[in-house]
């Protein structure tokens, strides 16, 4: 099965992190605090954890703005590379931009910038570590004076996922968990993370002993409120009680995908035939285009085991189809199930509850449409893929009876070839129309009403997962292994 990389593993027994909060810019959100006075903008550290989920646009992890001539952004360009930059009475007084490009959108990047202005090196007055490797190459570096004070812990806004204007602008879309400042201290890597001694993978640690300083806070996102307060999404559980005010996300935006426990979600760079948009956290795709027939595939591709995924139907076009298609596949053709590795369930109203393969249609089960689930259960240990319709498997599938197969939707074409025994989940359509689809690959961003985990105690399904099926996130992967 496929592995994912960098800092996506936690190793058995280590810290766990719970939660993370979630930024869709196409809803405009942030988190912004205003500090009641200031305090040292000389010497401060900051570290936060994300994963990103939209490349090529401007994305703030952190933004300070007093107006357009003197703000700090810290995140991604455009260009993909990562920026700090330190802009104020209309001139750079420092900057860091890195040659590296950070295009993984499936991976979490631990991110540590300290600011010492007063340090007597120059090169050492801002420091940015990437995973907890201290980054030296930049194309452009550009140190601050001796003693320069920066915005950062100034009393004007500071905002989190969001920056160069007020209401927000170069706004974040992905995940942050462990977003951590302290006010007075330069902090290294090991004061917020270690090396795993079985990957070499860079992974958090507790936090809660360090010294915050004045304006320091703690962000875990642990609670799912909307307030400015102990129990809101900004709630700083640091001892500060620096909580942060909510801009438009709601409680569904706080998700157990995070830096020990990375879900899959549908991977923007396998974007086939089609423009389709992602949102929310790369879980929703949105395909627009009427005339084309296209679909999307998960993060994660596996090759054994039982894997189980939702589907909620927001929109559907005439011909919608969900299912599941091989590496082999991956952009042969242009709907789920047009090939013989492809293996489709379709709804809408054209062919519908038909099964499709290898680019033929067969009855199988009932239609679906708009705020139906569809249930994916891949079992790739006995080669038979299930489908349910808003909790009742269809075609009197059994999904729990192993090699009997009874009621299975299709016999996956077993293959000793690697490529071809990998699989990922997929989406799309087949006829002219438009549709948006809603995964829930454990972490979802829509509203659940029951809440269901797998057998190990991961995911939140709207529908009971099937004995021996798991969700599709790293820490199942880990176990599997």
């Amino acid at each position: 099965m496929i592995i994912l990389g960098t800092n996506s593993v936690k190793a058995a027994g280590g810290f766990d992190v719970a939660n993370s909060l979630r930024f869709n810019s196409a809803s405009t959100d942030f988190l912004n605090r205003t500090p009641s006075s200031a305090s040292n903008r000389d010497l401060w550290s900051i570290s936060v954890w994300v994963k990103r989920t939209k490349l090529g646009v401007y994305s703030t992890i952190y933004g300070v703005f007093t107006d357009a001539n003197n703000q700090e952004n810290f995140g991604f360009l455009n260009s993909d590379k990562f920026q700090w930059q330190l802009y104020q009475s209309g001139g750079v007084v420092g900057q860091l931009t890195t040659n590296r490009l950070f295009r993984d959108t499936n991976a979490w990047y631990h991110i540590l910038g300290v600011y010492d202005s007063a340090n007597g090196t120059g090169g050492n007055r801002m420091r940015l570590y990437i995973n907890g490797v201290e980054e030296t190459s930049f194309s452009t570096d550009t140190n601050p004076s001796s003693g320069q004070d920066s915005l950062w812990n100034n009393n004007t806004l500071h905002m989190l996922g969001s920056g160069g204007t007020a209401s927000g602008g170069d706004l974040f879309d992905g995940y942050m968990s462990e977003f951590v400042a302290v006010d007075g201290a330069a902090l290294s890597p090991t004061d917020v993370g270690e090396f795993d001694e079985d990957s070499g993978i860079f992974k958090p640690i507790k936090v809660s002993g360090l010294t915050f300083g004045t304006n320091g806070f703690y962000l875990e996102y642990k609670q799912s409120g909307t307030g400015t307060n102990a129990s809101g999404m900004g709630a700083d559980t640091s001892g500060n009680t620096h909580h942060f005010a909510v801009n438009n996300l709601t409680a569904v935006d706080q998700s157990t995908d995070t830096c020990t426990n990375n879900f899959a979600t549908m991977n923007p760079l396998d974007n086939f035939f089609a423009s389709a948009t992602f949102t929310e956290g790369n879980t929703t795709t949105a395909i627009t285009s009427s005339s084309i027939e296209t679909y999307n595939l998960s993060t994660i591709g596996v090759s054994s085991g039982k894997w189980y995924a939702e589907c909620k139907v927001e929109t559907t076009s005439k011909n919608t189809h969900i299912g599941i298609v091989s590496e082999a596949s991956k952009g042969t053709g242009d709907y789920v199930g047009i090939d013989a590795s492809g293996y489709g369930y379709a709804g809408g109203t054209v062919g519908v509850g038909n099964k499709w393969n290898n680019g033929s249609q067969t009855s199988y089960a009932n239609n679906y449409t708009t705020n139906d689930i569809i249930g994916v259960a891949m079992d790739l240990d006995n080669n038979k893929i299930y489908f349910s319709k808003n909790g009742t498997f269809q075609n009197s599938g059994d999904p729990t009876s192993g090699a009997t197969g009874t009621g299975a939707a299709f016999t996956i074409t077993a293959s000793s070839s690697t490529p071809d025994r990998v699989y990922y989940f997929a989406g799309g359509k087949r006829s002219n129309d438009t549709v948006k689809l809603n995964w829930n690959f454990g972490s979802p961003s829509f509203a659940i009403s029951s809440g269901n985990q797998d057998g190990n105690g991961f995911g939140n399904f709207e529908y009971a997962v099937p004995s021996g099926y798991l969700s599709l996130c790293t820490n199942n992967l880990n176990i599997l292994e």
